[in-house]
Formats: structure tokens, C-alpha cells, sequence
């Protein structure tokens, strides 16, 4: 019974579930399509297939980003310990696990619709080639933008069965969040990135890394004024952004001195960003409703 403990305990290590920031940065951006292309609460069945899907689709997608990084992570302080890189759990159980991730995430999909069914092959070919962009490009923290921000498009075809222009707008704005974020998250690896060969936008920024996330995080919450603008949201909605300013102002109080943990506590702290933004986008249809 104790080795099937401590396996069952490495499976979880792999599938991040010690660490389910991820699940609310993915799970956040998702709630606010789903909330806009319904005009208030989407139905019980649509809402549990995002969200099952979500956490599904952010395991699949750390299961398959260890196995790629498998010879990498063992160079970074904060990844040694991964259990690929410890043989906790082999190459070919991760694979097998991915797999078995990703067909779950499949039966869920393919209970919506055909669009959705297409953009959902999209989404999996986003996240699985994520890990593969940090060996080439400067700018992988694009590509987690786009992959993070791709259940966007989805919840409004599952809702809708099309994608209007509203739901492009807020894919790219959540797309230049999650660049920001997640430059915060690479700005704590940048040291060990540089040693190991990875690539990052904190490496292409250098010592203007701080100034940059400022800038994406101001066009952040102005294109949110304008996507709150033209779908009529009420005053709840700009409270939030009022909350979520003073929160970025907070976030780059702590990564000024570059140091590490500060870095992880700034990028950890958009878990409440997306969480207040939800909330306004939801009291703002709530209160439409009640009217």
C-alpha cells in the first residue's frame, strides 16, 4: 500500500495538482467567454465540460511538457526535482498518461459541437508544441499566451456555435495577460534558462524585463475598458479593473528587486486578476438580468 501511496503521490507531482495555480489561470479566461457568449450563466452541462476540460487539458499539458523537457529540467533549480527527471515516473508513463488525459479531454469535447470539436484539435496542438518553442524562439511566453487563451474561442462555439469578433478581442487580450504573467514566472528561471540553452522573453527583454510587463499589463486593462464598453457592461465590471490596477501596481512592487520568489508570488498573484475580472463580468450580467 505504500508504494502504491507514493506513486499515486508522483502521478499527482506530474499532473501539478500540489500546484493548481495553473488550473485557475487556464479555468479563469474560459469562465469569462463562457459568461459573455451566454449573457449570464451558461447552461450546467456546457460549464462542467470547461471546467472538467480544463483540468484535464492543464495536466495533459504538464505531463507532456516534463516528458519534452525531461533532459532540460534536471539543469533548473525549480524543476530538478520533477519525477521524469528523478524516475519517479518513466518517459513511457508519461506518455501513456498524456495519452489517457487527452482522450478524456476528447470525450468531452466531442459532446459540444463540430466547430468546437475543430478548435479543441487546435487547442492540443498548441499545448503539446509549447515546451518545444523555448529551444528556438525568444518568445514562448507568446505561445503559452495563445494556448492558454484558446478555450476562449471554444466556449463561445459551444455556446454559440460560431465565433464572433467580441470573443477574438478577448482572446487577445488574455493572450497579452498571460505573456505578462508569465514573464514574471520566467524572470525566477532566468539565471539556471540562460545556463541550460532555454530561451525566454525575460532573456530578450534583459534589464528592461520590468518595463515591458508594465507596458503589456496597460494595454491589458484598456483593452478590457473597450471590450466592457461594447458588450454594455455595468459598474461592477470597471470596479474590478480599478482592483485589478492597483493589484498589477502591487506585482511590480515585488519583481523590481528580480528576486526569485518574489518573481513566483507576482505571477501567482493573477490568480486573483482573473478571479476579479470574473466576478464583474458576472455581477455585470447578474445585474442586466435582474433589471
Amino acid at each position: 500500500m505504500d508504494a502504491v501511496a507514493k506513486k499515486a503521490r508522483n502521478y499527482a507531482f506530474l499532473l501539478r495538482l500540489h500546484r493548481p495555480i495553473g488550473i485557475y489561470l487556464l479555468l479563469w479566461p474560459t469562465l469569462w467567454a463562457l459568461w459573455i457568449a451566454a449573457e449570464g450563466p451558461p447552461s450546467l452541462g456546457v460549464l462542467t465540460i470547461f471546467v472538467l476540460g480544463t483540468i484535464m487539458m492543464r495536466s495533459a499539458g504538464c505531463v507532456i511538457n516534463d516528458y519534452l523537457d525531461r533532459t532540460v529540467d534536471g539543469k533548473i533549480t525549480r524543476t530538478k526535482e520533477r519525477p521524469i527527471v528523478t524516475g519517479a515516473i518513466t518517459p513511457k508513463e508519461a506518455l501513456v498518461t498524456f495519452v489517457v488525459l487527452v482522450l478524456f479531454s476528447t470525450s468531452l469535447v466531442l459532446l459540444t459541437n463540430k466547430l468546437t470539436v475543430l478548435l479543441a484539435v487546435i487547442g492540443l496542438f498548441l499545448a503539446t508544441t509549447y515546451p518545444l518553442t523555448k529551444r528556438f524562439s525568444y518568445l514562448p511566453q507568446f505561445h503559452l499566451g495563445f494556448a492558454f487563451s484558446w478555450s476562449i474561442p471554444m466556449a463561445f462555439s459551444a455556446v454559440l456555435e460560431t465565433v464572433p469578433k467580441i470573443a477574438w478581442s478577448l482572446f487577445l487580450t488574455a493572450v497579452i495577460w498571460t505573456v505578462a504573467y508569465d514573464t514574471f514566472y520566467a524572470m525566477a528561471d532566468k539565471k539556471d534558462d540562460i545556463q541550460a540553452g532555454i530561451k525566454s522573453l525575460p532573456i530578450l527583454f534583459g534589464e528592461e524585463d520590468v518595463i515591458a510587463t508594465a507596458i503589456l499589463q496597460t494595454i491589458f486593462v484598456i483593452f478590457l475598458v473597450i471590450i466592457g464598453q461594447n458588450l454594455g457592461l455595468m459598474y461592477p465590471f470597471y470596479v474590478g479593473l480599478g482592483l485589478v490596477s492597483v493589484s498589477f501596481m502591487y506585482q511590480h512592487w515585488l519583481i523590481t528587486s528580480r528576486e526569485d520568489f518574489k518573481c513566483l508570488k507576482a505571477f501567482e498573484n493573477n490568480n486573483f486578476v482573473g478571479g476579479i475580472i470574473f466576478c464583474g463580468i458576472a455581477m455585470s450580467y447578474h445585474m442586466a438580468l435582474s433589471t
